[in-house]
């Protein structure tokens, strides 16, 4: 089995420096404290960058569950666009959080389609359910007759 190289992005420690007190969950924010920001943007870059699934993030990033939820917190409330456009000075930082803010919106994109197929197979089932089925006529004698007549030339010769 060939196995793939995974690409891994760590943050510069200058890079780091500009980005740490724009984040939510330090000692200073009031609520519930992040462990550690920076290794949680740097599972969501290498997510991001090798283009898997979070169930695959190497075990280095702690729980990918944990670090999946806090991605969609942050997707929810727009942070990650948030933190692209605060402005910051240095190029390489802000290509790579547009990066998180492409795959936060395909991210949305998706959710979005499932909901709406979700609804879609909903309504049509709710459809189905409630359409009446046309019950068969009941054969008049008439009807009977007329489809036995081939069958008295033969009985009759």
């Amino acid at each position: 089995m060939d196995h793939v190289q995974k690409q891994e992005i760590k943050l510069q420690d200058e890079q780091w420096q500009k980005l740490e007190p724009l984040l939510t969950g330090k000692q200073s924010d009031p609520g519930a404290n992040a462990k550690n920001n920076r290794l949680f943007i740097e599972a969501v870059l290498w997510v991001v960058v090798n283009k898997s699934v979070w169930r695959h993030l190497p075990q280095q990033f702690g729980s990918s569950s944990t670090a999946y939820m806090r991605f969609r917190r942050w997707t929810e409330c727009d942070f990650w666009r948030q933190l692209a456009q605060s402005g910051l000075e240095d190029v390489e930082l802000a290509r790579t959080l547009e990066r998180i803010v492409e795959y936060s919106d395909l991210y949305t994109r998706r959710i979005e389609q499932r909901i709406q197929r979700k609804n879609q197979k909903t309504i049509y089932k709710s459809t189905i359910a409630t359409a009446k089925v046309v019950k068969p006529a009941k054969r008049t004698q008439f009807a009977a007759d007329e489809s036995t007549l081939h069958w008295v030339g033969l009985v009759t010769a």
